[in-house]
């Protein structure tokens, strides 16, 4: 029986079909491919994938196991595909959304001119968890916030693209991106025969490239770069570990490093080494003990002057969580205008704020129809999806918003698009969304040609993250080229035969993978 036999798209956007049994275009080429594969012999493939995920430490934790059983990170096999010119729109519009919330943030820790014009409320911007006031008139190299960014993107009923949010501090799931691209070559390499797929490999190579462009002046010759994270039992540590080991940087906890005078240095048994970029996977508030949190072990005392101090550059920057405070999310169409001259491409999804008295009494009647969200939780956290709660929890969140308006938001439930994922025997559709990765360099802005594509595994669930069940797709970007392009690793063709297992990278010891919670994001 085909694996798309009794396939259904209902009321949904689906990503590879128009109709039953009819894909679209740049899906039909794959859908030839798989369409008489046995169940049997992609569930093989899956579990080879499975046996990979395993062997690399790919794993997340089955809380509540006694016994403490792990299962590789979920990975459906069936890709996502974006044609090229649906990709090229969406470069532009996040490059333009990424080149705006840059302006507002030097904007914001300098002049302050949208706050003055009244564009952004001033209260909303200084009032803000992740606004640091410490900052204002600090300049990070090349005024740049924003080194790295996730946003977040859906497709509604009618297949349009709609930001959900923007991710600016520390934000994960790249490291996904890359292994599930390898993982898919080596075990199903069939599947890239007939399609032009953009190859994602040099994210590592543009990113060191930009970190690098950071280092101090009179350092940019061999600067010292490293990441800096908050340790093993930190649910993204695989892929801390991962990016450090394809940068070829040093992976270093905060006891790894000392301030003096002004100057971050690196413990080495050749004695203290400089370091002059940190590419930093710890939130603001742990990253300084003597101007956040007094009681963090996570960050170094001393970083923040050293900082101000131009002796070391930060990527991302101190205080860009403001910009992705999901209440300034619903300014950011404003904050494009008024920066640029220009409309958004990519719009917002609809947003009503429990700080606006208007909103707020009809949050409160409504909740039974809205998603409600905290202003700076991530990882599906903080969150009330009403139409699916009880009434019960309806109140609770009632309660959490009068008691704090201003962090709360609340948008209609928006019926994400549909992917086909492996359930079983057969095909099913899940819903999904979109993760892509823009590098912020000095010259220019970069968007690898892939994307991490989350998937809610569990039937009619909207909650696509890892620590709420959910998984990820390999997701293909197309190329105008005739012919298949090749996929690539580390310079090296992926060339293997069908079923070929994977190299070991070195284990992690990380017993929980998810994305980033709480300011990780």
């Amino acid at each position: 029986m085909s694996l798309f036999h009794g396939y259904e798209t209902e009321s949904f956007y689906d990503e590879m079909f128009e109709a039953p049994g009819t894909p679209r275009p740049h899906y039909q080429k794959l859908y030839t491919r798989l369409r008489d594969m046995s169940a049997e012999d992609f569930r093989k493939r899956t579990q080879l994938a499975d046996r990979a995920l395993i062997q690399q430490g790919i794993t997340f934790a089955v809380y509540g196991d006694e016994k403490g059983t792990e299962k590789p990170f979920p990975f459906d096999l069936l890709p996502r595909i974006i044609p090229a010119r649906e990709w090229e729109f969406l470069e532009r519009g996040l490059k333009q959304r990424l080149t705006a919330l840059n302006l507002f943030l030097h904007d914001i820790y300098h002049d302050q001119k949208i706050l003055n014009d009244g564009v952004v409320p001033r209260e909303l911007v200084v009032g803000a968890v992740n606004y640091r006031p410490q900052f204002r008139y600090a300049d990070p190299p090349g005024g740049i916030y924003v080194h790295i960014c996730g946003s977040d993107l859906i497709r509604d009923v009618d297949g349009t693209y709609r930001v959900l949010e923007d991710n600016l501090r520390t934000p994960s799931g790249v490291s996904y991106v890359l292994e599930n691209r390898i993982i898919l070559t080596r075990t199903f390499p069939s599947l890239f025969r007939d399609l032009a797929v953009r190859p994602v490999d040099h994210y590592t190579t543009q990113l060191l490239a930009n970190l690098c462009e950071l280092a101090p002046a009179g350092r940019e010759a061999n600067p010292n770069v490293v990441l800096l994270t908050p340790g093993v039992y930190n649910s993204a540590y695989f892929e801390h570990s991962f990016l450090a080991q394809q940068l070829g940087i040093e992976l270093v906890e905060g006891r790894d490093l000392f301030c003096d005078d002004n100057i971050v240095y690196m413990k080495t048994t050749r004695g203290p080494q400089r370091v002059d970029v940190i590419y930093r996977r710890v939130d603001d508030d742990f990253l300084d003990p003597l101007t956040f949190r007094s009681d963090s072990v996570l960050g170094v005392s001393g970083l923040v002057n050293a900082y101000r101090a131009g002796n070391v550059a930060l990527a991302n920057s101190i205080g860009t969580g403001v910009a992705d405070d999901k209440v300034i999310y619903a300014y950011v169409p404003r904050i494009i205008e008024y920066y640029l001259g220009e409309k958004a491409l990519i719009q917002n999804v609809d947003t009503y704020l429990a700080s606006n008295p208007q909103d707020y009494k009809y949050i409160l009647e409504n909740l039974d129809k809205l998603v409600v969200k905290a202003a700076n939780e991530s990882g599906g956290y903080g969150m009330l999806m009403g139409p699916q709660a009880t009434q019960q929890k309806r109140e609770e969140f009632a309660e959490q918003i009068k008691a704090n308006p201003r962090n709360y938001i609340a948008q209609p439930l928006i019926s994400l698009s549909r992917a086909p994922a492996f359930v079983e025997n057969h095909c099913e559709g899940r819903h999904i969304d979109l993760r892509p990765y823009l590098l912020f360099g000095k010259e220019s802005i970069t968007l690898i040609p892939g994307a991490l594509t989350r998937v809610a595994l569990r039937k009619g669930s909207y909650v696509v993250n890892s620590s709420q069940g959910g998984g990820s797709k390999d997701t293909w970007v197309l190329a105008n080229e005739p012919h298949p392009l090749s996929q690539t690793m580390g310079g090296m063709s992926q060339t293997m035969g069908e079923g070929t297992m994977m190299q070991s990278l070195p284990q992690s010891t990380n017993p929980n993978p998810t994305l980033e919670q709480g300011g990780a994001q």
